[in-house]
This record gives C-alpha cells, sequence and structure tokens, in this order.
C-alpha cells in the first residue's frame, strides 16, 4: 500500500480547494469521514450551536485546511453539493458479479451512444479499485441529489448529500489519479434529464379503456400498462418493451389504435421512473417490431 505524508496529503486538499472545492478530512487509508458524529459531538467550536456534519464543516479555507492536515495523513474528501459538483462515478464489476457484467465505464459508453452523445470530456480521476469518477459542474439553481444505477449498471452519482475522495487519498488497493486534467465540464442537458427526479404523473394510475376496443384487448392495455407502472429499477425498460410488443399485435387488426397504445404506455413508463425520451424510443421500436411480426389478421 502506497504511504502518503501529511504533507502530501495537505497539498491535495489545497489544490483542490484553489479549484473551489470544498474538502473535509477522511480517516487515513479509508472513504470515511474522520469527523465525529452526532452522538459524541463536544457541542464547542464549529458545533458551539449544534451539531455541523462533514457537508457542512467542509471548506475551502486554507487554513482550517493546514490546521486538518498538520499531524495526520487524512485522506480528502470532496462535499460534492457545497462545490456546485455532479460526479459520475463509473465503478467495476464486482466479485459476486457475473463474468459477462459490463463496468461502469462500458455502461456509461452505451448510454452516451443511445443518447447520440459522445462520451463528455471533463475532469476524470482514476479511483484506487480501478474505475473513474468524471467530474461536472451543476446546472445554476438545480439540486440534484445522489443515485445509485439509476443511470445503469455500475454508474453512480453524487451531488448533494454527497461526496468523493480527492485525487491524491490513498487507499489499501491503490491512489486517486488525476487522468484528466480539463477543467469541469457543465453537466450535459441529456444527462441533468436523466438524473432530475420524477415527478409523479398526474394521470389516472389505470389506462383508460378504449371506448371501442374489443375487451380482451382493453384488458391486455390495462394489464401491460399496470405492469409497467409497477416495474422497478433494473426491469423498467424491459418491461416496458415486452409491453409494447405484446400491445403491438393488437394495432394491425384495428383492435387497439397505436395513438392509444403509445400514449398508456409512455405515462406508464414515466410514472415507473423513465425519462419521456427514453419510453418513446423504446415504444417506437418495440412497436413497429410486433406490427411487422403480426401482420392484420394475425392480431389473436
Amino acid at each position: 500500500m502506497p504511504q502518503h505524508s501529511p504533507s502530501a496529503l495537505l497539498s491535495a486538499a489545497l489544490q483542490a480547494a484553489e479549484r473551489g472545492w470544498h474538502v473535509f478530512p477522511l480517516r487515513a487509508g479509508d472513504k470515511r469521514p474522520a469527523l465525529h458524529g452526532e452522538q459524541v459531538c463536544p457541542a464547542t467550536g464549529e458545533c458551539a450551536t449544534g451539531h455541523r456534519k462533514w457537508e457542512e464543516r467542509a471548506t475551502t479555507d486554507p487554513d482550517r485546511i493546514r490546521r486538518a492536515w498538520a499531524h495526520r495523513p487524512f485522506n480528502v474528501g470532496i462535499a460534492t453539493g457545497p462545490s456546485g459538483l455532479v460526479v459520475v462515478d463509473l465503478d467495476k464489476p464486482k466479485p459476486n458479479d457475473s463474468t459477462d457484467t459490463p463496468c461502469g465505464v462500458t455502461t456509461f459508453q452505451a448510454l452516451c451512444e443511445r443518447a447520440g452523445q459522445p462520451v463528455p470530456t471533463t475532469y476524470r480521476t482514476r479511483t484506487a479499485s480501478g474505475g473513474q469518477h468524471l467530474y461536472f459542474t451543476a446546472r445554476p439553481g438545480a439540486r440534484l441529489g445522489n443515485t445509485a444505477g439509476r443511470l445503469g449498471k455500475h454508474v453512480d452519482t453524487r451531488a448533494h448529500g454527497g461526496y468523493v475522495v480527492a485525487a491524491g487519498s490513498t487507499l489499501p488497493g491503490g491512489t486517486y489519479e488525476v487522468t484528466d486534467l480539463t477543467g469541469p465540464a457543465p453537466l450535459p442537458e441529456w444527462l441533468h434529464t436523466l438524473l432530475t427526479p420524477h415527478q409523479p404523473s398526474r394521470v389516472p394510475r389505470a389506462a383508460p379503456s378504449p371506448s371501442r376496443a374489443p375487451r380482451y384487448a382493453a384488458a391486455a392495455l390495462r394489464a401491460e400498462t399496470a405492469a409497467v407502472a409497477g416495474a422497478g429499477e433494473g426491469v423498467r425498460n424491459w418491461t416496458l418493451v415486452r409491453a409494447a410488443r405484446a400491445l403491438g399485435r393488437f394495432i394491425p387488426s384495428g383492435d387497439l389504435s397505436r395513438d392509444v397504445v403509445e400514449q398508456a404506455l409512455k405515462e406508464a413508463g414515466q410514472r415507473a421512473g423513465l425519462p419521456e425520451n427514453e419510453c418513446r424510443a423504446a415504444i417506437t421500436s418495440a412497436l413497429n417490431w410486433s406490427i411487422a411480426h403480426n401482420p392484420a389478421g394475425h392480431s389473436a
């Protein structure tokens, strides 16, 4: 395990603070905060008027930083919320993952391709485990939280309420290192949209039955949209595609109109937490496939 002196880690903390990033000490050789918890708060100093958590105590003040790192080799934590950062964490598969599980880098590249966007060029670090952190500046006035797996397998994000381990910090498995010194780019609009908390739709929970649809078609529409709306993370997109393929067979015969199916599935997908553009693309592709494989006269 590499050993870093207090002066080297102090330098890393000061460099982060010079960028305007709010730092706080992490335990030496660890990722956990080194600050006291609420249950053992001495109610003195910064906590004289009440316990202050690590996010509140993170600072860019060089004097405070020098005092904190003067005698111990604390690792460096960056509080992403106060720093105005959104960090995308691309992790490597865990030991218990299947051998074909993609790493976070591969998943994120695929996400960019589906969005029709290049992989962003921005400040980037390699983590001690071999993963990557991509730093972005948050949109003014926006308040994003942390996510785990929302963007894909082994792709997490840190914003308000979160922190990341800064470059220069050391864990038993290695050292966090800068791999791209480019300044943090603004968070891309398409990523901001995907990370914006889903607002519950004000549409009815169950899809209304088309007035002239046969009972079996209307029942299928209700069942499939309910399945999509209730799908959890990890299976939402698959459930939406399966539902669209199942309902698409009713369109060539005229039992259901394409507009009704598209609208009902889009609303159900959004209730499950899928972005509107992702719903639309998945539904269009799946319905086209279903209609091509179920010509008129073969809907049953």
